[in-house]
């Protein structure tokens, strides 16, 4: 398999940032709560908050951030030989939103690739890309990105609404993350040294559901139908850090690092309380913690590349990274290793 270098990104968010004194008064409840439950301070959301109607796209936010990946790296839209976008929220069923990215970018005669997965999902798409990378596939865009805001009502009463649902609310932000791989090494660049993409919920219950409707489907309920997005938080927080620590150990033993050697932890960014946790569980010896959940939410497939967006500047020859991302619908362990160039 032919080496992957990462050699640039890009991300894109809507609109303003919406901390938690806003999110506190449209839900009608505390801002305490909000940073003592979640440790979330901001996210952004492709709605206006007042009105309920849509700002922004997924097919907005991922050209954003491919246009800037491409700007960044000085390439040409003409000269990808793939895109892939990794996405649990995608705008239409049809037409793929990865070709509606696809068409906004000018990008033509190319192949293309839409995964549809959680959080794991970008680790997905960069494991795929590293395997398109060949003699005739030499340059690729990867971006993730979701919306999640499309699942909620704006002006929903929230009394009577379950911790379990309420949170949702104030954990997720919408946005997108795009990078730029090649077979080349470029100076500058992150090697992508190993990737680990692993299906772990054999017997286990969905530890989180987002449900999609069709007109014969709400035509055919008779009672009220099943939430859009339910989650099982508790599942969650008790099978997420185990779940973390084996990730880190497999990418670690197959890259042939050992755990003093990584100088950054990329950790799972499900909330601000629970990244903390598990970063701190994870005990990375002297490895700098590379998060932005507490400032953008959980943005899902968008944000391992956000964390890879803040990592580009600060990592040097020679020095490693390791990132983690757990997916709860099925229970995915994902992670990869890159280093400096």
């Amino acid at each position: 398999m032919p080496a992957a270098h990462i050699v640039s990104t890009g991300t894109a968010l809507p609109g303003d940032a919406i901390d938690n004194e806003i999110m506190a008064g449209k839900l009608g409840i505390s801002a305490e709560w909000i940073e003592m439950f979640i440790g979330t301070r901001k996210r952004h959301f492709a709605i206006d908050l007042e009105t309920g109607k849509p700002t922004h796209t997924l097919a907005d936010l991922g050209a954003q951030a491919g246009a800037q990946a491409l700007a960044r790296a000085g390439i040409e839209p003409e000269e990808l030989d793939f895109v892939i976008l990794a996405t649990a929220t995608p705008d239409t069923l049809m037409p793929a939103t990865v070709n509606l990215i696809a068409s906004r970018l000018c990008v033509n005669h190319v192949s293309t690739y839409q995964l549809q997965s959680g959080c794991a999902g970008a680790v997905q798409a960069l494991d795929l890309a590293r395997r398109l990378l060949d003699d005739q596939h030499r340059l690729g865009l990867v971006i993730g990105g979701d919306v999640s805001v499309k699942h909620f009502v704006a002006d929903r009463e929230m009394q009577g609404v379950s911790t379990a649902e309420l949170v949702n609310y104030v954990l997720f932000g919408d946005g997108a993350g795009a990078i730029v791989v090649t077979a080349d090494a470029v100076p500058g660049s992150l090697l992508l040294r190993q990737v680990l993409n692993r299906f772990t919920g054999l017997g286990r219950a969905p530890g989180q559901v987002v449900r999609w409707f069709g007109a014969g489907d709400l035509a055919r309920t008779e009672s009220e139908p099943d939430p859009p997005f339910e989650e099982d938080y508790k599942a969650i927080e008790e099978r997420v850090p185990p779940l973390a620590k084996e990730a880190l150990d497999e990418v670690l033993s197959s890259t042939g690092w050992d755990r003093e050697s990584a100088s950054y932890l990329l950790p799972p960014q499900l909330s601000g309380r629970m990244t903390s946790r598990i970063a701190a569980d994870l005990a990375l010896g002297h490895a700098a913690e590379i998060s932005c959940v507490a400032e953008t939410g959980n943005t899902g497939n968008a944000t391992p590349f956000f964390q890879l967006d803040l990592l580009y500047d600060r990592i040097r020859p020679g020095e490693r990274a390791v990132a983690i991302a757990i997916e709860s619908s099925k229970w995915i362990k994902g992670a990869f290793t890159v280093e400096g160039m």
